[in-house]
Formats: C-alpha cells, sequence, structure tokens
C-alpha cells in the first residue's frame, strides 16, 4: 500500500485568496511497512475537477522532495481556482494511485483589480459618535442563478462583515495587524450560499483596533490615522457566465449602533437599547442612515492574507463562582485564558453587565488588577429588557483567568458564562508528556501562554497596556513554538512586518509592528530576531523560501552591528535590554549582572554565523565567504575582549557562561573550564538558576551538551524560587513573566510589570523536546527530512514522550524504564531517515519488537558507541528494548 495524503498548497488547506504566484505544494506519504522513501512524483494542476484542462503536468520527477514544491506551470491568474492531486513512486518502484483532489484559489494579484474605492462613514460631529463603532451597509439585486460568488475585503481599524443578516466567516481582528502604512492584508471569502435572488444586504461594523485604538502604555492614538475606512468587493458569478461586481462606493449608507465603545485594552461598552435590528438586512429602512465618503488611500500596499487567520479555537466553562473576603463575586475560568466571556442574562431595559478582567487572585482572595496598568479589560453590556440576551464583544479580547461581576441583574448561575479562547488558528503539531505531574502542567502552560500571545502577531503579554510583538520574546521562544505548532506562515507574516518597519541603516525596531519609534530599536538578542527567527522556521519546516525573502534583511542587521562599537568585531556601544529580568540584577533595576557589551558582541557572532549558514543555503559563495571572515574575527576579539589568557570568562555570571558555550565562543581547551564554571555557579546557588530573557532558553542545552544533563535535570524538577516547576506550584496556568511573579509569602512583583502569561521562560519547552524526548532536526536536510532521535534519560523521571506533525508526518520519540529496563519507542515518517542513540545500550543486547537489531527491518545500520547504541533507521514504527544495568543478564523480552 502506498498512498498520498495531507496535501497542503502554502501550509493551508484548499486555501482561497491568495497571492503567492508560484504556490508550492506539499504532501505526505502513508504506507505499510517501513523504509519507504519517494522515488519520484507526479503533479497536475487544472483549472477543472476532472483534469481536462491541464494548465501543469509536472511529469514524472525523479526527485524525493514531497515538501513545498513549487508551481511550474503557465501564470496563474486572480480569481481563478485551480485543482491540483499527487501520485508517487517509491524506491522499489510502486506506484501511487493519484491523491485525492485539493485546491488552491487565487485572490487578487494586481492593485489595479481594485475597482472599490475607500469609503469612511461620515456620522457628524456629535462627541458621542466619536468612539462608536459605525454600521455601513448597501443593497444590491442578485438576478439569476449564481455559480459562485467572493467577497475580497479590507479595512483600516477592524471589520466584521455582514450579508443578508449573518456575519460572514469565523475569522476575528480582520483585516490583522501589520506595519498598516507598508503592508495591508485583506480576506477572502466564499458567500456563495448566503446569496439570494432579488434583493441583498452587505453590511461593514468597524472597530478602532490597532490602527486608530489605545496602543502601549503612554496612551498613544492614531497611531496608523484617524479616520476608519473599509475596502469591499464582491464578484458575484452567474451560472450563465455573467459577472456583476458590487463595491464599496459613495452608494453606501453609514450610521452609528449599539456598540458605543470598543478598545483592545479597555473592553467594549454595548447598548443593545440602541440596536438596528435587520441593519444588515434588504428590507431594513436607512431613509435616516448618512452619507458616506470615499478617501484616497493606497492600493498597492493590500496583500492577500499570509498568516492564519485568528478564530475561536475552544469554549471553556467557569469552575466556581467565588464570593471574595472583600464581598465580590468572581468567576474563576479554571484556566488563564485569552479571549472574551459570552454571557446570557435577563433583565429590564437599561440594566447592566459589567464584567472586569483579571488573572489572579491576591494572597488574600481578593481581586488583583493593578499589574493591568491602564487596561481597563472591562465589558460592560446594557440590556434592552427583552427576555433571555446573549453577547460577546466584537473587536476586544481579554487576558484572564478571574472575571469580577461589578454588576449584574439576578443570580448568576454558572452556566450563564461561557470562557471563548481565540488565537491565531494554527495547527497543533507537538505534545510532551512524562512522568512528573508538574512537568506535564508546565508543558501545558507553555502551550497555554503561546496560544494566548499569538494574536495575529508574537506578543509579550495578552492583557495590560502593551501587548506588542517583541522581538527579543519572539526569538528566545520561536524553536518551542515551532514544537507545539505549525507556526511557519504566522512567522512569514511577521517576518516581512519586521523586513517592512526596518531601519534604513539596518537597525531593527524593539517590536513589530513597531509602534513606538523614536531610538526605540537595535538591541542585542532582540534586532538578532530578524537572523535566529527566519534561519529557525528554515530549520523546523525546510522553507528555503523564507531565507530567500529576509535574506537581505539577515544581512542589513548584521552590516548594522559592524558599525556600531568602536571596533568593527566588538558591539559596545548603545542602549541594550542585556539579560532582562536576570535574577542577578541590581536592586531596582530589570538588567541582570551580564555585561551588555558581552551579550551584545556574542549575539553579534551568533547572527553573523547564521548568515553565514543561510548564504550557503543560497549559493551565495561571495558572502558565505566574507561573512566567514567577519565571524571569525568576532570571535577573536571576542576571545581578546572577555577571556583571560587562562581561559576564565571575564563576565563571572550563569548567563554569560552559557552564551560563551552556546555560541561557540570560547576555544576547545577552554571549555571544560567554562562549563565546570557554569556548574560550579549552579551548585552554589543550590541548583538553581541566575539568568533571565538572554541566558534562560539556552541553560540546560548547554547543560546537556557539555555532559551535565544531571545538572539540567535538577534545574528542571526544582520546586522551590527559583524554578519553572515552583510557578505551577502556586497555581500557575501559564507562564509568568518573573520567575517570583508571585513570591513564596503571596505577594506580587512590582504591579509596573508583572505579567502571568509571558511565554519567554517557556522556551525550555525546546529542551523538553530536543534532549529529554530527543527529537531534533539535521540542520543539513532541515525540516525533519534526517531526523535525530537522542533521548536523554535522567534522574526524577521513568518515563517521557513527545510527538511531533512533521511537514512529512508523525515523529515520535518515548521511553520508559521499568523493572530495570529501558524501552524506546520511535515513529520515523515516510520518505525520511532517522539517527536513533539508545542510551546505555550495548548492540547485542538490544532487541526491535523481539528481534537483534541485524535482524529488524528497516534497521539499516548499528554500532555501539559512547554512551549508546547508535542506529540508522528508516522510516516506520519500533520498540527498542535492552536492560538498564547489565543488558547482557537482564531479559526485557515479555
Amino acid at each position: 500500500m502506498l498512498e498520498v495524503g495531507n496535501l497542503r498548497c502554502e501550509y493551508k488547506v484548499n486555501p482561497i485568496g491568495i497571492d503567492v504566484k508560484n504556490p508550492r505544494i506539499s504532501w505526505v506519504i502513508k504506507s505499510d511497512g517501513r523504509n519507504i522513501l519517494q522515488a519520484a512524483y507526479q503533479i497536475h494542476v487544472s483549472t477543472d475537477e476532472e483534469f481536462k484542462c491541464i494548465v501543469w503536468d509536472s511529469g514524472k520527477v525523479d526527485s524525493d522532495e514531497s515538501i513545498h514544491v513549487e508551481y511550474k506551470g503557465e501564470p496563474l491568474k486572480s480569481r481563478t481556482r485551480y485543482y491540483y492531486r499527487v501520485r508517487v513512486w517509491d524506491q522499489r518502484g510502486r506506484a501511487s494511485n493519484w491523491s485525492e483532489t485539493a485546491f488552491w484559489e487565487m485572490g487578487l494579484l494586481n492593485a489595479s483589480e481594485w475597482m472599490a474605492n475607500w469609503i469612511t462613514p461620515n456620522i457628524g460631529d456629535n462627541p458621542s459618535n466619536l468612539q462608536a463603532c459605525p454600521l455601513m451597509r448597501k443593497v444590491f439585486e442578485v438576478d439569476g442563478e449564481v455559480k459562485s460568488a467572493r467577497i475580497y475585503a479590507t479595512s483600516l481599524g477592524l471589520y466584521e462583515l455582514h450579508l443578508n443578516g449573518k456575519r460572514v466567516g469565523d475569522f476575528y481582528f480582520t483585516p490583522g495587524w501589520t506595519s498598516y502604512n507598508k503592508r495591508l492584508q485583506y480576506q477572502t471569502y466564499d458567500v456563495t450560499e448566503m446569496l439570494k435572488e432579488g434583493q441583498n444586504a452587505i453590511g461593514v461594523i468597524l472597530g478602532n483596533g490597532w490602527y486608530k485604538g489605545n496602543l502601549a502604555w503612554e496612551g498613544r492614538r492614531n497611531i496608523y490615522g484617524d479616520r476608519l475606512a473599509a475596502l469591499i468587493q464582491m464578484h458575484i458569478i452567474y451560472e450563465d457566465g455573467r459577472e456583476q461586481v458590487v463595491v464599496s462606493d459613495r452608494s453606501w449608507k453609514a450610521s452609528t449602533g449599539p456598540i458605543i465603545m470598543s478598545e483592545i485594552y479597555h473592553g467594549e461598552i454595548y447598548d443593545a437599547r440602541l440596536e438596528k435590528p435587520g441593519w444588515d438586512e434588504a428590507d431594513y429602512n436607512d431613509s435616516d442612515w448618512y452619507d458616506v465618503e470615499e478617501l484616497d488611500k493606497p492600493k498597492d500596499i493590500i496583500v492577500a492574507q499570509e498568516g492564519p487567520p485568528v478564530r475561536i479555537v475552544e469554549q471553556i466553562k467557569p469552575v466556581a463562582i467565588l464570593t471574595t473576603p472583600a464581598g465580590e463575586t468572581v468567576l474563576d475560568m479554571g484556566q488563564n485564558m485569552v479571549g472574551w466571556v459570552r454571557f446570557a442574562v435577563e433583565g429590564p431595559a437599561g440594566s447592566k453587565v459589567v464584567l472586569q478582567h483579571a488573572e489572579v487572585l491576591d494572597k488574600d482572595g481578593n481581586f488583583y488588577t493593578a499589574n493591568l496598568r491602564k487596561a481597563k479589560q472591562t465589558v460592560e453590556y446594557i440590556l434592552k429588557g427583552i427576555g433571555r440576551e446573549v453577547f460577546e464583544p466584537h473587536f476586544t479580547f481579554q487576558g484572564f483567568r478571574y472575571v469580577k461581576l461589578v454588576e449584574y441583574p439576578g443570580q448568576p448561575s454558572l452556566d450563564d458564562f461561557v470562557g471563548m479562547v481565540v488565537h491565531s488558528d494554527m495547527e497543533l503539531t507537538g505534545s510532551f508528556e512524562c512522568s512528573n505531574s508538574l512537568v506535564n502542567r508546565l508543558q501545558q502552560n507553555i502551550l497555554w501562554s503561546q496560544r494566548g500571545n499569538f494574536v495575529d502577531v508574537p506578543t509579550d503579554c495578552p492583557q495590560r497596556d502593551e501587548r506588542l510583538g517583541w522581538t527579543g520574546d519572539a526569538q528566545v521562544f520561536i524553536r518551542t513554538a515551532c514544537f507545539n505548532m505549525n507556526v511557519a506562515s504566522f512567522f512569514t507574516k511577521w517576518l516581512k512586518d519586521l523586513k517592512a518597519d526596518q531601519l534604513s541603516d539596518g537597525g531593527v525596531p524593539f517590536v513589530i509592528p513597531n509602534v513606538l519609534g523614536g531610538d526605540h530599536h537595535s538591541s542585542a538578542a532582540w534586532g538578532d530576531a530578524a537572523v535566529i527567527c527566519p534561519w529557525t522556521v528554515y530549520l523546523c519546516y525546510g522553507d528555503k523560501r523564507i531565507l530567500e525573502e529576509q535574506y537581505e534583511s539577515m544581512k542589513a542587521w548584521v552590516e548594522y552591528i559592524r558599525r556600531q562599537g568602536n571596533n568593527e568585531y566588538l558591539w559596545n556601544t548603545g542602549f541594550h535590554f542585556g539579560d532582562w529580568l536576570g535574577l542577578d540584577a541590581k536592586e531596582g533595576s530589570y538588567v541582570g549582572a551580564t555585561a551588555t557589551d558581552f551579550i551584545a558582541t556574542a549575539f553579534y557572532a551568533y547572527s553573523t554565523s547564521l548568515l553565514v549558514k543561510a548564504a550557503k543555503v543560497l549559493g551565495k559563495t561571495e558572502d558565505v565567504e566574507e561573512y566567514s571572515k567577519l565571524y571569525a574575527n568576532i570571535v577573536n576579539a571576542f576571545r581578546k575582549e572577555f577571556v583571560t589568557p587562562k581561559g576564565r570568562l571575564a563576565v563571572p555570571t550563569q548567563t554569560a557562561h552559557v552564551l560563551a558555550l552556546m555560541f561557540n565562543l570560547v576555544e576547545e581547551k577552554d571549555r571544560k573550564r567554562t562549563i565546570d564554571t557554569l556548574v560550579d555557579y549552579i551548585e552554589k546557588n543550590k541548583y538553581h538558576l541566575t539568568t533571565g530573557f538572554v541566558g534562560t532558553p539556552y541553560l540546560c542545552h548547554v547543560l546537556s551538551q557539555n555532559g551535565y544533563s544531571d545538572v539540567a535535570y535538577k534545574l528542571l524538577l526544582q520546586t522551590d524560587y527559583p524554578s519553572w516547576l515552583y510557578q505551577v506550584t502556586k497555581g500557575a496556568t501559564t507562564i509568568w513573566e518573573h520567575w517570583d511573579g508571585i513570591k513564596p509569602d503571596g505577594s506580587f512583583w512590582s504591579p509596573d510589570m508583572n505579567s502571568f502569561n509571558h511565554y519567554a521562560y517557556g522556551s525550555i519547552g525546546d529542551w523538553l523536546y530536543r534532549v529529554v524526548a530527543g527529537i531534533d532536526t539535521d540542520e543539513e536536510r532541515p525540516g525533519y527530512k534526517h531526523i535525530y532521535i537522542r533521548p536523554t534519560l535522567g534522574e526524577g523521571l521513568t518515563y517521557a514522550k513527545a510527538e511531533l506533525k512533521s511537514m512529512y508526518g508523525k515523529v515520535k520519540s518515548e521511553w520508559r524504564i521499568q523493572d530495570g529496563c529501558i524501552e524506546i519507542s520511535v515513529c520515523v515518517p515516510h520518505n525520511t531517515t532517522a539517527t536513533v542513540v539508545l542510551p546505555f545500550a550495548t548492540s547485542d543486547a538490544v532487541y526491535e519488537s523481539g528481534k537483534r537489531l541485524a535482524e529488524a527491518e528497516g534497521v539499516l545500520k548499528h554500532e555501539t558507541v559512547n554512551g549508546g547504541v547508535k542506529l540508522e533507521i528508516g522510516s516506520g514504527e519500533y520498540v527498542f528494548t535492552y536492560g538498564l544495568k547489565k543488558p547482557e543478564a537482564v531479559n526485557c523480552l515479555t
């Protein structure tokens, strides 16, 4: 049996409205048996499902490529659906049948195709209208049987689209957050089934969102513009071949509605008494509505939706209604989440529901909001007084576990409330579990923090008056993010904004999109996101195109650093965040004790080394030569500046030693001294860390790489402060910004900056996947084309399991220790190979599914090496068993 499945186009299943002119196709091979490799493929692309109008037949291509295979047919046309199918041959000559048919559909490929005009509501100067979310509508005629209909829509601000009395689509916070003055996304909707013959009505609600609303902690507004607007174009194709285009223009009408105020930070005020029933239907009387005005805004910056849309991905019920010591009525959702509460209520007209949202209760059990700073996180609903009313907000989201019922008519019931969890709708791809329940909760906390902070951009926190795309947070967490979810298109979109907002001299803003401006740019380890993030996406997804698209941005960042400092090879000037929130910081400082010029130069070397690798992948031989020399000079300068002649690091901190080892900045002869010193620091701190944002992601990796996995395990499994599990013991359900966001005595870190949903320290997830479970990819064959499975067993765990849905299929590594035996189960997807290292094993004592290694199908090579048995295996599922202490004396077969 040989089959082709899981067809994807640009990472998506049957996408509509894309504008990639040469989209890439990926597939997964399914087969029984082991060691299955693709030897050839064939792709058909057609404009009809029967493949009578083929626009590209690849022919039989002798290749093992099964991901990111680029379309190479005739130029693709706007607003056209293309069907595709794939078949493959394996190395034994077996041919699969054609796969099931999949499709993609092109959007508008040229700015000139926008026939619609930007329209803005002209609703007068009444102060009460200034913060209200306006409505706009138009009636149009459908005069025949509709074959297909598409709406292409975007806005200045956020929009919610309606057609014939129903909300269109399930996307939220459209058109998403980009560098609006340079890049603006549009969305495509299939509305074929929503139209009816005769009169139809299209409508839109607009909200301030990131475009016009309050952003960051200084209370700034109107950062991108001061007028909301929409651009909407509908194409209706009739069965008889006619086409009708309905566009936004002066024929539309505008009014205010029931949303009096809506802000991302502050929440929403909705007066149900102001609803206009039927406003989005054809027979509504809009004679008293206002006119709209056309705006002269650019269309050449408009691009199709690139990242995954934000959706409601889960609904959770509150677990309790609490009465606090202060007498407040508070809902406990049981989970720190991001989204909003949908609620049902009955009461007289004019009565209110007022909900305030917070992450934690204080040590006395009272509702705590000081850490929100100026963000109000409050939803207010004014009842119309007609039976049971159900409400959820439109253009705001909250970060919360607890909800205070400031006002609520009647007696609340748990059944009246539902938590609506929202984030960019990325496929969950990774899982990790082990024998320690606290570590399992830690893994869930990491995942929940990723969910809550991946709302269209990778934010630092989802609750206070910030929620910005901090570059440093993104780069330290991206490898963990790539395990947990398929984040390829999410980061592709965000990195394009990084490139768009990059300064002319190559500097990189602290946050992307850049809403801080001024001198808020180019800190070491933050700006390095320009290089680290695209390289990581390439590594995890085999995506060469992202390197092609971001290469000049990567290069510009390295050149920016090169021009800094008093020495071309040291970075010793400018502002840096340093080892942010390191525990060895001076009293009253957020910056750890590690010298900022040490950190800056270390990341200068690291980014340059990655640029060299990217240049090699892209065949840029001159750049390889130039930046290899630059890298060598940076390393030499680093050693002269920061390493004594006897091999001691001049900066005596955990983070300094971690970076020097992780980035290979010390000579081989000095590695042992460096790692021994790091371990000594940890031991003297009673096996606790002092690292901040910069050192923490690499700490356990460095220990494991240098023979101290036992120390890494001790750090992981600590439960007192400071540690990852300390947060878990204090009831955390997401990752905290500070190691002691809640102190042992129950008091809080300063409310100025104390998020309880901040994923940076969740970067330990990468170590859980790559070291404890042992799943990694080969840099030379990225995207898990060749897989390393090298589990690291450690004291404190008897079992660990990780799975990853790679682009090729499922990768699994599972180990357990029981009754003196080790059992390691692995899964290697078809069309890949793997190197497996079985710890504490010898070749003659290992069995695979009851057979000696020499007899096991799919085991291509095996040898006993220092520390275990090294295997080369083909695809398939395997179970290896052997004795833990004396393999020859223990029979692990059952």
